[in-house]
Protein backbone atom coordinates (compact mmCIF):
# COMPACT_ATOMS: atom_id res chain seq x y z
CA UNK A 1 0.00 0.00 0.00
CA UNK A 2 2.84 2.27 0.90
CA UNK A 3 4.24 1.35 -2.36
CA UNK A 4 1.79 2.06 -4.42
CA UNK A 5 1.50 5.84 -2.89
CA UNK A 6 4.89 6.28 -3.40
CA UNK A 7 4.66 4.99 -7.12
CA UNK A 8 1.65 7.75 -7.31
CA UNK A 9 3.30 10.49 -6.05
CA UNK A 10 6.24 9.88 -8.18
CA UNK A 11 4.12 10.44 -11.02
CA UNK A 12 2.35 13.26 -9.90
CA UNK A 13 5.58 14.63 -8.97
CA UNK A 14 6.82 14.18 -13.21
CA UNK A 15 9.68 11.63 -12.09
CA UNK A 16 8.00 9.10 -14.18
CA UNK A 17 5.93 11.31 -16.63
CA UNK A 18 6.69 10.13 -20.48
CA UNK A 19 7.68 13.10 -22.87
CA UNK A 20 4.73 13.13 -24.72
CA UNK A 21 6.08 16.36 -26.81
CA UNK A 22 9.18 13.74 -28.05
CA UNK A 23 6.10 11.17 -29.46
CA UNK A 24 5.64 11.13 -33.22
CA UNK A 25 2.51 12.88 -34.23
CA UNK A 26 -0.69 11.11 -35.85
CA UNK A 27 -0.32 13.83 -38.58
CA UNK A 28 3.56 14.38 -39.48
CA UNK A 29 4.34 17.39 -41.61
CA UNK A 30 6.99 20.01 -40.36
CA UNK A 31 5.75 23.56 -38.82
CA UNK A 32 7.14 26.30 -39.37
CA UNK A 33 6.72 28.51 -36.67
CA UNK A 34 5.94 27.20 -32.64
CA UNK A 35 5.85 29.02 -29.27
CA UNK A 36 4.78 31.41 -27.05
CA UNK A 37 3.63 34.92 -27.77
CA UNK A 38 3.25 38.06 -25.33
CA UNK A 39 5.28 37.49 -22.52
CA UNK A 40 5.68 40.47 -21.11
CA UNK A 41 9.17 41.84 -19.73
CA UNK A 42 10.81 45.21 -18.46
CA UNK A 43 13.93 45.50 -20.26
CA UNK A 44 16.17 48.86 -19.17
CA UNK A 45 18.76 49.94 -22.37
CA UNK A 46 21.93 51.93 -21.31
CA UNK A 47 23.26 55.01 -23.13
CA UNK A 48 26.94 56.64 -22.72
CA UNK A 49 26.44 59.85 -20.53
CA UNK A 50 22.57 59.48 -19.98
CA UNK A 51 20.60 57.44 -18.02
CA UNK A 52 19.32 53.88 -19.00
CA UNK A 53 15.66 54.29 -21.62
CA UNK A 54 13.15 51.56 -19.72
CA UNK A 55 11.17 49.63 -22.46
CA UNK A 56 7.96 47.65 -21.47
CA UNK A 57 7.88 44.64 -23.61
CA UNK A 58 6.66 41.98 -25.43
CA UNK A 59 8.36 39.05 -26.86
CA UNK A 60 7.18 36.71 -29.49
CA UNK A 61 9.53 33.27 -29.58
CA UNK A 62 9.14 30.94 -32.32
CA UNK A 63 11.15 27.60 -33.59
CA UNK A 64 10.47 25.52 -35.84
CA UNK A 65 8.94 22.05 -35.28
CA UNK A 66 10.64 18.43 -37.45
CA UNK A 67 7.48 16.24 -38.51
CA UNK A 68 8.59 13.78 -35.95
CA UNK A 69 7.95 15.65 -32.89
CA UNK A 70 4.85 16.30 -31.84
CA UNK A 71 5.18 19.11 -29.86
CA UNK A 72 8.13 21.83 -28.71
CA UNK A 73 9.03 21.97 -25.34
CA UNK A 74 7.47 25.91 -24.92
CA UNK A 75 8.91 26.23 -21.10
CA UNK A 76 12.36 26.45 -22.53
CA UNK A 77 11.89 29.65 -24.17
CA UNK A 78 11.05 31.19 -20.41
CA UNK A 79 13.86 29.72 -19.64
CA UNK A 80 15.84 31.22 -22.61
CA UNK A 81 14.41 34.84 -22.14
CA UNK A 82 15.09 34.48 -18.42
CA UNK A 83 18.70 33.36 -18.24
CA UNK A 84 19.63 35.68 -21.12
CA UNK A 85 17.82 39.18 -19.42
CA UNK A 86 19.78 38.11 -16.00
CA UNK A 87 22.98 38.00 -17.84
CA UNK A 88 21.73 41.32 -19.28
CA UNK A 89 21.05 42.90 -15.89
CA UNK A 90 24.32 41.92 -14.54
CA UNK A 91 26.02 43.41 -17.44
CA UNK A 92 24.10 45.98 -19.18
CA UNK A 93 21.83 45.92 -22.60
CA UNK A 94 23.30 48.27 -25.15
CA UNK A 95 20.63 47.21 -28.21
CA UNK A 96 17.19 46.00 -28.10
CA UNK A 97 17.96 43.99 -31.19
CA UNK A 98 20.89 42.71 -30.13
CA UNK A 99 19.14 41.03 -27.20
CA UNK A 100 17.13 39.26 -29.16
CA UNK A 101 19.37 38.00 -31.43
CA UNK A 102 21.17 36.61 -27.90
CA UNK A 103 18.17 34.73 -27.28
CA UNK A 104 17.78 33.59 -31.08
CA UNK A 105 20.95 32.41 -30.70
CA UNK A 106 20.36 30.58 -27.33
CA UNK A 107 16.95 28.97 -28.33
CA UNK A 108 19.13 26.64 -31.15
CA UNK A 109 20.99 25.70 -28.02
CA UNK A 110 17.98 24.29 -25.76
CA UNK A 111 16.21 22.87 -29.26
CA UNK A 112 18.27 20.68 -30.23
CA UNK A 113 15.71 19.94 -33.04
CA UNK A 114 15.07 23.35 -34.50
CA UNK A 115 16.87 24.46 -37.25
CA UNK A 116 15.57 28.06 -37.07
CA UNK A 117 14.52 30.41 -33.88
CA UNK A 118 13.01 33.90 -34.23
CA UNK A 119 12.36 36.23 -31.71
CA UNK A 120 10.11 39.37 -31.68
CA UNK A 121 10.01 42.18 -29.66
CA UNK A 122 7.57 45.37 -29.55
CA UNK A 123 8.25 47.76 -26.80
CA UNK A 124 7.08 51.24 -26.12
CA UNK A 125 9.64 53.92 -24.21
CA UNK A 126 8.64 57.70 -23.51
CA UNK A 127 10.82 60.15 -25.31
CA UNK A 128 11.55 63.70 -23.15
CA UNK A 129 10.60 66.70 -25.49
CA UNK A 130 10.66 70.37 -25.82
CA UNK A 131 8.39 72.33 -27.47
CA UNK A 132 10.50 74.77 -30.36
CA UNK A 133 9.69 78.14 -29.06
CA UNK A 134 8.84 78.34 -25.46
CA UNK A 135 10.84 75.10 -24.53
CA UNK A 136 7.89 73.29 -22.81
CA UNK A 137 8.94 70.26 -21.51
CA UNK A 138 6.97 67.39 -22.71
CA UNK A 139 6.69 63.42 -22.95
CA UNK A 140 5.82 61.27 -26.43
CA UNK A 141 5.66 57.68 -26.62
CA UNK A 142 7.67 55.70 -29.47
CA UNK A 143 6.54 52.18 -30.67
CA UNK A 144 9.52 50.07 -31.20
CA UNK A 145 10.30 46.66 -33.09
CA UNK A 146 13.22 44.59 -32.63
CA UNK A 147 13.51 41.29 -34.57
CA UNK A 148 16.33 38.38 -34.94
CA UNK A 149 15.91 35.10 -36.74
CA UNK A 150 19.02 32.98 -35.97
CA UNK A 151 19.15 29.39 -38.43
CA UNK A 152 21.49 26.62 -37.72
CA UNK A 153 24.97 26.84 -39.95
CA UNK A 154 27.61 23.77 -38.63
CA UNK A 155 29.14 25.12 -35.47
CA UNK A 156 28.08 28.92 -35.95
CA UNK A 157 24.45 29.91 -36.76
CA UNK A 158 23.69 32.81 -39.03
CA UNK A 159 21.88 35.72 -37.53
CA UNK A 160 20.08 38.35 -39.16
CA UNK A 161 18.67 40.98 -36.07
CA UNK A 162 16.16 44.32 -37.24
CA UNK A 163 15.32 47.50 -35.57
CA UNK A 164 12.68 49.82 -36.43
CA UNK A 165 10.30 52.48 -34.74
CA UNK A 166 6.59 54.26 -35.70
CA UNK A 167 6.27 57.72 -34.74
CA UNK A 168 3.83 60.31 -35.37
CA UNK A 169 4.14 63.54 -37.66
CA UNK A 170 1.81 66.22 -39.30
CA UNK A 171 1.69 66.48 -43.02
CA UNK A 172 -0.01 68.92 -44.78
CA UNK A 173 -1.80 67.95 -48.42
CA UNK A 174 0.28 69.95 -51.31
CA UNK A 175 -2.74 69.75 -53.63
CA UNK A 176 -5.17 71.42 -51.80
CA UNK A 177 -2.91 74.25 -50.85
CA UNK A 178 -1.63 74.61 -54.55
CA UNK A 179 -5.94 75.72 -55.01
CA UNK A 180 -5.69 77.81 -52.36
CA UNK A 181 -2.60 79.63 -53.82
CA UNK A 182 -4.48 79.82 -56.96
CA UNK A 183 -7.43 81.37 -55.13
CA UNK A 184 -5.44 83.92 -53.26
CA UNK A 185 -3.54 85.18 -56.18
CA UNK A 186 -6.64 85.75 -58.41
CA UNK A 187 -8.56 87.54 -55.20
CA UNK A 188 -5.28 89.74 -54.38
CA UNK A 189 -4.69 90.20 -58.38
CA UNK A 190 -8.67 91.82 -57.91
CA UNK A 191 -8.00 94.39 -55.17
CA UNK A 192 -5.27 95.50 -57.20
CA UNK A 193 -1.87 94.36 -55.38
CA UNK A 194 1.47 94.52 -57.86
CA UNK A 195 2.59 90.44 -58.84
CA UNK A 196 5.88 90.99 -57.30
CA UNK A 197 4.15 92.30 -53.73
CA UNK A 198 1.64 89.39 -54.20
CA UNK A 199 5.16 86.33 -54.49
CA UNK A 200 6.57 88.24 -51.64
CA UNK A 201 3.33 88.01 -49.91
CA UNK A 202 3.12 83.79 -50.84
CA UNK A 203 7.13 83.56 -49.71
CA UNK A 204 5.84 84.88 -46.24
CA UNK A 205 2.27 83.57 -45.55
CA UNK A 206 1.75 79.79 -47.10
CA UNK A 207 -1.71 78.77 -47.91
CA UNK A 208 -3.89 77.36 -45.88
CA UNK A 209 -4.75 73.39 -46.61
CA UNK A 210 -6.17 70.21 -45.25
CA UNK A 211 -3.68 68.12 -42.50
CA UNK A 212 -3.24 64.45 -41.89
CA UNK A 213 -1.96 62.57 -38.64
CA UNK A 214 0.98 60.67 -40.08
CA UNK A 215 2.47 57.52 -38.93
CA UNK A 216 5.57 56.35 -40.16
CA UNK A 217 7.16 53.15 -39.74
CA UNK A 218 10.95 52.57 -40.47
CA UNK A 219 13.10 49.13 -39.63
CA UNK A 220 16.29 48.17 -40.89
CA UNK A 221 17.66 44.76 -41.19
CA UNK A 222 21.33 43.45 -40.77
CA UNK A 223 23.57 40.95 -40.10
CA UNK A 224 24.39 40.68 -36.22
CA UNK A 225 27.62 42.35 -36.43
CA UNK A 226 26.30 45.57 -37.74
CA UNK A 227 24.77 48.61 -35.90
CA UNK A 228 21.71 50.39 -36.36
CA UNK A 229 20.94 53.41 -33.77
CA UNK A 230 17.74 53.41 -32.63
CA UNK A 231 17.81 57.34 -31.80
CA UNK A 232 18.72 57.87 -35.72
CA UNK A 233 15.86 55.82 -36.95
CA UNK A 234 13.55 57.82 -34.50
CA UNK A 235 15.29 61.25 -35.98
CA UNK A 236 14.87 60.51 -39.83
CA UNK A 237 11.04 59.54 -39.11
CA UNK A 238 10.02 63.29 -37.13
CA UNK A 239 11.72 65.21 -40.03
CA UNK A 240 10.39 63.11 -42.52
CA UNK A 241 7.33 64.44 -42.47
CA UNK A 242 5.78 68.11 -42.98
CA UNK A 243 6.23 68.96 -38.89
CA UNK A 244 6.80 67.54 -35.61
CA UNK A 245 3.84 66.92 -33.43
CA UNK A 246 4.13 67.78 -29.50
CA UNK A 247 1.84 66.45 -26.64
CA UNK A 248 2.21 70.00 -25.44
CA UNK A 249 1.82 73.33 -26.90
CA UNK A 250 2.22 77.12 -25.92
CA UNK A 251 0.50 79.72 -27.97
CA UNK A 252 3.70 80.75 -29.93
CA UNK A 253 4.45 77.06 -30.30
CA UNK A 254 1.33 76.31 -32.18
CA UNK A 255 2.21 79.10 -34.64
CA UNK A 256 5.13 77.92 -35.44
CA UNK A 257 4.23 73.99 -35.98
CA UNK A 258 1.21 75.01 -38.33
CA UNK A 259 3.06 77.67 -40.61
CA UNK A 260 6.28 74.77 -40.58
CA UNK A 261 3.71 72.46 -41.79
CA UNK A 262 2.18 74.24 -44.15
CA UNK A 263 5.83 75.49 -45.13
CA UNK A 264 6.76 72.43 -46.25
CA UNK A 265 3.85 70.42 -47.78
CA UNK A 266 4.54 66.64 -48.11
CA UNK A 267 2.60 63.63 -49.48
CA UNK A 268 2.19 60.53 -48.47
CA UNK A 269 4.74 59.18 -51.25
CA UNK A 270 6.85 62.42 -50.16
CA UNK A 271 7.73 60.96 -46.76
CA UNK A 272 8.74 57.55 -47.65
CA UNK A 273 10.69 58.79 -50.65
CA UNK A 274 11.95 61.46 -47.77
CA UNK A 275 12.80 59.14 -45.33
CA UNK A 276 14.66 56.78 -47.91
CA UNK A 277 17.11 59.69 -48.87
CA UNK A 278 17.57 60.18 -45.42
CA UNK A 279 18.59 56.21 -44.84
CA UNK A 280 21.26 56.39 -47.19
CA UNK A 281 22.71 59.50 -46.08
CA UNK A 282 22.85 58.47 -42.13
CA UNK A 283 24.01 54.82 -42.51
CA UNK A 284 26.41 54.56 -45.63
CA UNK A 285 28.22 52.51 -43.84
CA UNK A 286 25.54 49.40 -43.98
CA UNK A 287 26.33 46.74 -46.05
CA UNK A 288 24.21 46.57 -49.55
CA UNK A 289 22.52 43.41 -48.13
CA UNK A 290 20.52 45.63 -45.13
CA UNK A 291 17.02 45.44 -45.77
CA UNK A 292 14.99 48.81 -45.30
CA UNK A 293 11.24 48.88 -45.18
CA UNK A 294 9.50 52.21 -44.65
CA UNK A 295 5.78 52.60 -44.29
CA UNK A 296 3.58 56.05 -44.29
CA UNK A 297 0.09 56.10 -43.33
CA UNK A 298 -1.61 59.54 -43.18
CA UNK A 299 -4.95 59.58 -41.53
CA UNK A 300 -7.20 62.02 -43.64
CA UNK A 301 -8.75 65.36 -42.48
CA UNK A 302 -11.26 65.25 -45.16
CA UNK A 303 -11.82 62.06 -46.28
CA UNK A 304 -13.00 58.96 -44.39
CA UNK A 305 -9.85 56.93 -45.78
CA UNK A 306 -6.26 56.84 -45.19
CA UNK A 307 -3.05 57.53 -47.30
CA UNK A 308 -0.64 54.80 -47.50
CA UNK A 309 2.97 54.36 -49.52
CA UNK A 310 5.26 51.67 -48.77
CA UNK A 311 8.99 51.31 -49.50
CA UNK A 312 10.93 47.88 -49.32
CA UNK A 313 14.38 47.41 -50.70
CA UNK A 314 18.10 46.56 -50.02
CA UNK A 315 19.88 49.63 -49.48
CA UNK A 316 22.40 49.17 -52.41
CA UNK A 317 19.29 49.28 -54.33
CA UNK A 318 17.94 52.80 -52.71
CA UNK A 319 21.59 53.77 -53.53
CA UNK A 320 21.47 53.29 -56.69
CA UNK A 321 18.00 54.94 -57.71
CA UNK A 322 19.28 57.87 -55.61
CA UNK A 323 23.09 58.56 -56.96
CA UNK A 324 21.67 61.55 -58.89
CA UNK A 325 20.22 62.81 -55.92
CA UNK A 326 22.69 62.58 -53.12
Amino acid sequence: MIEEKVDTLRVISGLDLPDVQATCPNIRINLTRVGVKNVKKLIEVGRTGKRPVVFISNFDVFVDLPKSLKGANLSRNFEVIDEVLQEAIEGQVQEVEKLCSQVARKLLDHHEYADRTEVLMKSQFMVKRETPISATRCHEVVNVHARAVAVRNDATPYVRKSIGAEVTGMTACPCAQDIMKDRAVTVLRDLGMEDHKIEQFMDQVPMATHNQRGRGFLCIETDDVDHVGLEKIITILKNSMSARIYELLKRGDESYVVLEAHKNPRFVEDCVREIAKKVVQEFNYLPGDAVVTIKQTNEESIHQHDAYAERKATIAELRSELKSEM
